[in-house]
């Protein structure tokens, strides 16, 4: 059976190259920076992007404790976990998840960016979040170029 002429050849596993994003969030909108980390992640700017493979680069993230939220959130924002049991039900705002887990707010946002299927948990696994400056992975970043979204 003969390949039709102009078809595109489906991505192979073994295609797939995998780059490092630095990316800066001081004093950038949450929701915003969550969007274009979470396509980085996917992979979707890439021309072999496939939905069926994890075809997604690795991304740190640097200055989380600096990450601005828009209007009223900083106090009225709720991130509630539930036990299972009667009484089980925590709620903390995010004032509170910056001071304590400042890393928790970030890949919250991003998680519930990425689609929910089987690739989810490996694709989260290339997020690097650091609420300060220093990170280990300054090899991989030989030029200290932060990537700022225009």
């Amino acid at each position: 059976m003969s390949m039709k002429k102009g078809l595109t050849e489906p991505t192979k596993k073994a295609e797939v190259v995998r780059v490092w994003h630095l990316v800066d969030v001081g004093d950038k909108i949450l929701g915003r920076v969550a969007t274009d980390i979470a396509q980085k992640l996917m992979g979707k700017g890439k021309p072999t992007f496939a939905r069926n493979i994890d075809s997604g680069d690795f991304v740190v993230v640097v200055n989380a404790k600096k990450v601005k939220v828009t209007g009223r959130k900083e106090t009225e924002k709720q991130y509630t976990q539930y036990s299972g049991y009667p009484g089980g039900m925590k709620k903390l705002p995010l004032w509170k998840l910056r001071e304590s887990k400042p890393r928790e707010i970030i890949r919250h946002a991003v998680v519930g960016m990425i689609p929910k299927n089987k690739l989810r948990a490996r694709v989260m696994t290339r997020l690097y979040v650091y609420p300060g400056v220093d990170h280990p992975y300054k090899t991989r970043f030989p030029e200290v170029k932060v990537e700022e979204k225009k």
